[in-house]
């Protein structure tokens, strides 16, 4: 008796993995902004040092996209 194995690759991913991957790229540029790092940075601190600086945590991203978001 002989046994035959096949493997067939789904159409899928050849799609799945160029849009991953653009995906991905996007994410990357999104975080290398300075406005995503302000918003870590800002996010990092405690209420009480958002509060000196006059913010709450719920206006970390309003206060941020300030000048260029119209919220």
């Amino acid at each position: 008796m002989a046994d035959i194995h096949t493997s067939v690759a789904p159409r899928g991913n050849i799609f799945a993995g160029f849009f991953r991957s653009v995906f991905n790229t996007l994410v990357m540029i999104a975080e290398s902004d300075h406005r995503m790092k302000a918003i870590e940075r800002l996010t990092a601190m405690s209420d009480d040092e958002l509060a000196q600086r006059g913010l709450k945590r719920t206006d970390i991203v309003r206060h941020v996209f300030r000048d260029s978001l119209y919220v």
